[in-house]
C-alpha cells in the first residue's frame, strides 16, 4: 500500500507542477482520482463527480494559484493510516512556494488528509480533508 500511495502522490505532485505552468493534462485526472469524490473543509462538506465541471473548476483553481504567485508545490512527507486492505488515509505534508513582489518568496507548510482507494493495483484519491487555506494565505500575506 505504501509504495502505491507514494507513487500516486509523485504523480499528483507532477500534475500540480505542470498545472501551475499552464500545462495541465486533464486526462491525468483519471489516474489520480476515482470517478466520485467527497471533500471537507471549514467551509463544509461536498461530494461530486470528476466530470467536465470539476475539471473546469480545477483549471480555474490553478489559474488562481498562478495569479497569487504560487511557484511550486512539493510533497515533503507522507504518513499512511491503513483502513483495511483497500483504503487508507494519506496525511500529505506539502511545501508551497509563493513569489511576493519586492519580498523574499514565502514557503508555507501545510497538510491535506487524502482518502485513498487501492483498486487493481492502482491508488486513487476519493476524498480529502483540508484546513482553512484562505486564512493561511492571508496570515502569510499572500492574499
Amino acid at each position: 500500500m505504501k509504495t502505491e500511495v507514494q507513487g500516486l502522490f509523485e504523480r499528483y505532485e507532477g500534475f500540480f507542477l505542470r498545472a501551475l505552468a499552464g500545462e495541465a493534462d486533464m486526462a491525468e485526472l483519471e489516474e489520480l482520482y476515482t470517478p466520485d469524490y467527497i471533500a471537507a473543509s471549514p467551509a463544509g462538506v461536498m461530494s461530486g463527480k470528476i466530470d467536465a465541471r470539476f475539471r473546469q473548476s480545477l483549471l480555474e483553481g490553478y489559474e488562481h494559484y498562478r495569479a497569487i504567485g504560487t511557484r511550486q508545490m512539493q510533497v515533503r512527507h507522507i504518513d499512511i493510516s491503513p483502513m483495511g486492505d483497500s483504503h487508507c488515509v494519506a496525511h500529505v505534508a506539502w511545501i508551497a512556494t509563493y513569489a511576493r513582489p519586492n519580498r523574499l518568496d514565502a514557503k508555507i507548510d501545510f497538510e491535506v488528509h487524502y482518502l485513498v482507494r487501492l483498486e487493481g493495483g492502482m491508488a486513487r484519491v476519493f476524498g480529502w480533508v483540508t484546513g482553512d487555506e484562505q486564512a493561511v494565505l492571508r496570515r502569510h500575506g499572500i492574499i
